[in-house]
């Protein structure tokens, strides 16, 4: 009898050694950012391009002086981002000027010039205080660096560019954007500056931690 329960001690104790590791790491990480606290689970989670990357989006507006300030962050995070996240950036729209601004970054996406002018569409805004409310204004810039006024001006008003600025605006409300910049993380989290958020960089270090929790989601469901 007692050897027998001696034996049951032992297993007892061996189970915990083996569980308790996992167990540790569980709880760091609900303890260092929590739903509700430091992201939002979003509550109908929004579709992916590809189901077989972890999706990571920025919902920013130029317009914003937050975004600009936010721009040189998010440009390192992508450049080191590994290959299993597929970034995308999402221009934020709830009025008519950011509806504008918006038809400029899909403007630039249909031209093949993102890239390009990405960080001169911030510059103009956020520096130069050039708001880009018109055609002219906005083609102008275009023009600065390199793209001709009829280029321009046959992408601004085109019916995929138009297509995808209305898109957005639906997407916003699936997302439940209120604020730039905002990060979602596979359609299914929203992270954002708050009262338990207070840096870019922690988003960032939230959006890391999202990425592993669905990265492993992931790969278990492919087992």
């Amino acid at each position: 009898m007692i050897k027998n329960e001696l034996i049951t001690k032992m297993l007892q104790a061996l189970f915990i050694l083996i569980i308790l590791p996992y167990s540790l790491t569980g709880y760091g990480q609900i303890e260092r950012f929590v739903a509700g606290t430091h992201y939002q689970e979003i509550a109908n989670p929004v579709n992916t391009n590809d189901s077989s990357k972890v999706e990571v989006i920025e919902a920013f507006w130029y317009g914003c002086s937050h975004c600009f300030r936010f721009e040189p962050l998010i440009v390192n995070w992508e450049e080191n981002a590994p290959d299993y996240v597929d970034f995308q950036r999402f221009p934020a729209l709830w009025n008519g000027l950011m509806k504008v601004h918006a038809q400029v970054y899909y403007a630039a996406e249909a031209l093949d010039a993102v890239e390009t002018l990405h960080e001169h569409i911030f510059n103009a805004i956020n520096v130069e205080r050039n708001m880009l409310q018109n055609d002219q204004q906005i083609s102008a810039l275009f023009e600065e660096h390199g793209i001709s006024a009829a280029d321009f001006e046959r992408a601004f008003n085109s019916f995929s560019v138009r297509t995808k600025v209305n898109q957005a605006e639906k997407r916003m409300n699936d997302y439940g954007i209120r604020s730039t910049p905002n990060m979602i993380v596979n359609g299914k989290y929203l992270v954002t500056t708050s009262e338990n958020v207070r840096t870019q960089q922690e988003m960032l270090d939230i959006v890391d931690f999202l990425v592993e929790k669905e990265r492993a989601s992931i790969s278990s469901s492919g087992d």
